[in-house]
């Protein structure tokens, strides 16, 4: 019986050769190819090696779950099938219907409504929708239409991005291997890498970094780099990052954070939390952020995407319906977004610089802070820096940002910083690793937080 199962994978009967025998072996324990029921055999040896549920730290924790399916249960599930963005088309407007309770018609007709010239601009409006995520992905699709990978298939977008790294294959297929033991999921091919989504939203990525590297990309808003885990940069909605070289590093510790990442991100958003009264007031505090190695007034930050001319850098804010100004700075209008840029600084220069007022704040929870320049809600408060194309128009054509997040900061730090004749100081590097405009959520070392006193004055 194994032997005709094995002929009918290869190419004649009677004259079976080692690829057919072994895809007749896969295919019999549920696996679609050799080298996914490989990577989860030399995963499952690894798992017995180093003993799981013996660590404690945060991510192994989580493999201790008697349930698992990694650990016990009737043999192994096979790998979730991949879909392209073709196939998700009518997941994501039944999202959009779910969620908004119009279609996508209805809302094609909003959309052109409010004449909304730019994809950002449009961004922007519906943001203040409330409609998000890949309902909003698919009305920008809608009116300024569709990229080229919604019209190929899964598995051709795949080849693509393995075509000049095939040994890399392997360590795809042992990811995606993994994937029923974390949870219901569902597997979507890009362009340049794969996204895994959990019925609310993306938690991981699968990227061929390089000739050699496969990075898995983790959202996981609250943890830090450390470890195995290395800083994410362009790399979808991951935060963080485990590099892979081969189908065994996807072993026990990888499970652990994966399955931390798709719970973060399958549990529902927590309730908003109501107003209070604001907080006492401690002190006002004086911010400079000191800006260096910049990267150019020209940048292509996506691959084949749109080159940016005459690139400036500036602070985000005030805003442009005057609450909370108090400011008199020099100013761009950013279309469609609700603050301005203040203090334009073009890419080519050799350093740039802002000066900010932060009030301080102190209740129960800590430090707050407020002031014209502030944004974000409690729990990510921060300053902003918009990076755009300055067309001479008094505009600046924003097309990412960066975030210098003051709830990061030692709380000693900006006491510190508030005693008299001091200040807090953020020196940040504005080029990434990559030669484009920093981006994102910056980690040290790019940015680093020091307080001193103020600068003499001349005398």
């Amino acid at each position: 019986m194994r032997l005709a199962r094995c002929a009918a994978c290869g190419r004649s009967r009677g004259t079976v050769g080692l690829s057919g025998a072994q895809l007749a072996i896969a295919r019999e324990y549920g696996f679609a190819s050799w080298p996914q029921l490989k990577a989860e055999a030399e995963r499952r040896r690894a798992q017995a090696v180093t003993g799981v549920g013996e660590n404690k730290d945060p991510a192994r924790e989580d493999r201790a779950d008697e349930d698992s399916p990694a650990v016990a249960g009737p043999g192994p599930a096979a790998a979730p099938p991949i879909k392209s963005w073709k196939e998700m088309q009518d997941w994501a407007a039944s999202l959009l219907l779910t969620r908004t309770g119009q279609d996508v018609a209805a809302w094609n007709r909003r959309v052109a409504a409010a004449g909304l010239g730019d994809e950002q601009a449009l961004r922007t409006w519906l943001d203040g929708q409330g409609v998000t995520g890949y309902g909003q992905a698919l009305l920008v699709w809608e009116r300024f239409g569709y990229p080229d990978f919604l019209t190929a298939e899964a598995e051709e977008l795949i080849a693509g991005q393995y075509a000049d790294r095939p040994q890399l294959r392997p360590v795809l297929d042992a990811v995606l291997t993994a994937v029923p033991a974390v949870g219901p999921a569902t597997v979507q091919a890009r362009k340049t890498f794969v996204s895994l989504v959990t019925p609310r939203r993306t938690f991981a990525v699968v990227q061929a970094a390089t000739k050699s590297r496969v990075d898995l990309g983790l959202r996981l808003d609250h943890e830090n780099p450390g470890g195995r885990l290395l800083s994410a940069r362009d790399l979808g909605a991951a935060t963080v990052r485990i590099p892979l070289t081969r189908p065994e590093d996807v072993d026990a510790e990888v499970l652990g954070w994966l399955r931390r990442a798709y719970r973060e991100n399958a549990a529902p958003a927590p309730p908003r939390r109501p107003p209070q009264r604001p907080a006492p007031v401690i002190g006002q505090l004086t911010v400079v952020i000191d800006g260096f190695d910049l990267p150019g007034l020209t940048c292509a930050p996506e691959p084949g995407g749109q080159v940016h001319h005459n690139i400036h850098v500036a602070l985000a804010g005030p805003r442009k319906d005057g609450r909370g100004r108090g400011e008199n700075r020099p100013a761009l209008v950013i279309p469609g977004n609700p603050w301005l840029a203040a203090e334009p600084v073009p890419g080519d220069s050799p350093s740039a610089r802002w000066e900010v007022p932060v009030t301080v704040r102190r209740d129960t929870d800590g430090l707050d802070f407020s002031g014209p320049f502030v944004r974000g809600d409690r729990t990510d408060r921060h300053l902003g820096l918009a990076w755009g194309d300055v067309p001479g128009d008094g505009t600046l054509r924003l097309f990412r940002g960066a975030k210098l997040r003051l709830v990061d900061i030692d709380p000693r730090l900006v006491e510190e910083a508030l005693r008299p004749q001091h200040r807090l100081v953020a020196r940040i590097r504005l080029t990434d690793p990559r030669g484009n405009p920093v981006c994102a959520r910056v980690h040290p070392p790019a940015l680093t937080w020091s307080a001193g006193p103020t600068d003499p004055q001349p005398g």
